[in-house]
């Protein structure tokens, strides 16, 4: 038995930021961004609007394609670094508000790999047979722990969500054949927010500081993810005793398309397999992956056999790959 994605959606809020807004709040310009990141645009979620909320909203849509009510989920995984509230879980609210009485809940912080690991988990309850009905959720409301001052890091984040319903199949010839997972503790302080934990917690010093807003090393983040994202889409064509060639397609948290074109050129897979979106949403983080997907989908780019590779990578760092056949 494997598991199988039977249901995909996908939300973006309403208001837009485009790279010519930016141009009012810091020093850069449209051109500016656009040459080292792909992105012309990206979304803002509006005033009250909550992580939960965009999830929902996904969530629903990826029911509704696969026919499934909420009180049918036994299982709710949501990847997040950006919840409602440090706690209870992005996934309890999720729970309440979609109704799913019967499902166990709960969130995975793995920055923007965030949905990949929760795909992982939720195949491995499904293959285990603990879970018929899993709802995959990437959510993040990043544009609220930015610093607008920055001009490093708040051109590049958006808000959206993107949801996955996954099933178990009996059918050899399809599902998913295989995830890898990898974190390196080491790289933590390249892509982090420092308060607000047990660490630095929230006091006037760190508010003072900007603590509670996103840093990033951009250029040790650019070389961990293009060395990380190559070794991990290797060891998936290797796991499956496949080559790039034979890929149809592949899914990816996109984060900047300078990344994804290091990567695919190191593979030789024509930009055409890649369904981007990076222009018009920027980097939702763990929402990116499944919203690609759920694009895709909707799109009618997958076809009954077709390979699909899929690859994040998110602060921590940490990063993994899976592998479906459609």
């Amino acid at each position: 038995m494997r598991s199988q994605i039977v249901g995909t959606g996908s939300y973006v809020p309403e208001r837009v930021l485009t790279n010519f807004d930016f141009e009012k709040l810091v020093e850069t310009s449209d051109q500016w961004i656009f040459d080292r990141t792909g992105i012309r645009e990206r979304r803002m979620a509006a005033p009250g609007e909550a992580s939960s909320d965009m999830a929902a909203a996904a969530s629903l849509r990826a029911l509704e394609m696969a026919g499934v009510k909420p009180e049918d989920l036994d299982l709710i995984i949501v990847g997040t670094i950006s919840a409602d509230m440090p706690l209870p879980s992005c996934a309890a609210f999720l729970q309440a508000k979609l109704g799913a009485v019967n499902a166990v809940a709960f969130d995975i912080a793995a920055a923007c790999a965030g949905s990949l690991y929760a795909m992982a988990i939720a195949d491995r309850f499904i293959v285990s047979g603990q879970s018929k009905r899993v709802l995959v959720v990437g959510v993040e409301l990043l544009t609220r722990i930015m610093d607008w001052t920055d001009r490093n890091t708040c051109v590049l984040f958006g808000d959206a969500a993107g949801a996955m319903v996954m099933a178990p199949t009996d059918d050899d010839d399809r599902g998913l054949l295989s995830t890898h997972l990898h974190t390196d503790g080491r790289q933590a302080e390249i892509l982090y927010m420092p308060g607000g934990g047990s660490r630095s917690p929230a006091s006037a010093d760190t508010i003072a500081a900007k603590a509670h807003f996103v840093k990033m090393n951009g250029r040790e983040v650019y070389k961990c993810a293009v060395r990380n994202l190559t070794s991990v889409l290797g060891e998936a064509l290797a796991a499956n005793h496949c080559t790039a060639g034979d890929l149809d397609h592949l899914i990816t948290h996109q984060a900047n398309l300078r990344i994804l074109e290091a990567v695919l050129e190191r593979f030789e897979i024509p930009k055409e397999k890649c369904w981007l979106n990076l222009q018009k949403y920027g980097n939702t983080s763990s929402a990116s992956l499944p919203m690609s997907f759920d694009e895709a989908n909707r799109a009618g780019r997958f076809r009954q056999g077709d390979l699909i590779a899929m690859m994040a990578i998110g602060a921590g760092m940490a990063w993994g790959s899976a592998m479906m056949r459609w």
